[in-house]
């Protein structure tokens, strides 16, 4: 596999020790739905307020931060179908996969770096996105 674009976490929320729960796994999953969504619905806003604060920090806007998305990031922009996969644990990072096949039907998987805030919510840190070998999906 190969990375298809660069990979974009800022970590400042509060550590996370161990694997997540079942609480947590679903609160990820829906952080993630919840971002997708508001692209779909083209709501800038919205799709912002899934960003964690250093993220929302580096791009100043829910304007700049969507336009980002739009431009370097279309398989999760424009999914046309998605998959959530294993959350796994790099480097003390929780790392949500998602295969996701994006509107040129090539299908890559999107790495969520996720971050636990003070206030006990999940925000996402990161993606990256990697290609994957169709046969191995």
């Amino acid at each position: 596999m190969r990375a298809l674009l660069f990979v974009l976490v800022i970590l400042t929320g509060t550590a996370f020790a161990g694997e997540p729960n079942q609480a947590d796994r679903g609160a990820i999953r829906q952080v993630i739905e919840s971002q997708m969504s508001a692209f779909l619905q083209n709501d800038a806003a919205a799709a912002f307020n899934f960003a964690a604060p250093a993220i929302q920090a580096m791009f100043g806007t829910p304007e700049n931060f969507i336009r980002m998305v739009e431009t370097g990031y279309p398989p999760v922009f424009r999914p046309r179908e998605v998959d959530f996969r294993e959350i796994v644990l790099r480097d003390d990072l929780i790392v949500q996969k998602v295969l996701v096949v994006g509107p040129d039907g090539r299908p890559v998987m999107a790495l969520y770096t996720m971050e636990l805030q003070p206030d006990g919510t999940w925000r996402i840190a990161g993606c990256a996105l990697v290609a994957v070998d169709e046969r191995s999906t």
